[in-house]
């Protein structure tokens, strides 16, 4: 696992504030929305805001593409390690 792909999973933990669940339990290919981790729209709204804050990459919530982009943890990587800051590390 990169250490992007650990950074985003702690940073999904701490932005939508996940009591129950620890980082290293979520899985980095496993869908966050709906089956997987049980995310909803409003938790991709503030996961939006957070990865914009921290890594300087909008996500755009009309693009069609976006709803890939949120796929798991691996396609959030992905998506910032090829539009993100140049210090994003891998």
């Amino acid at each position: 696992m990169s250490q992007l792909e650990q950074e985003l999973k702690q940073l999904i933990v701490e932005s939508l504030e996940l009591e129950d669940i620890q980082p290293q339990e979520i899985e980095t290919d496993a869908p966050l929305f709906v089956d997987g981790l049980g995310l909803d729209s409003i938790d991709a709204l503030e996961l939006g805001v957070a990865i914009k804050k921290r890594y300087g990459v909008k996500l755009d919530a009309n693009a069609e593409d976006t709803r890939a982009h949120f796929a798991s943890v691996a396609s959030l990587a992905a998506f910032i390690s090829e539009h993100g800051k140049a210090e994003v590390a891998q």
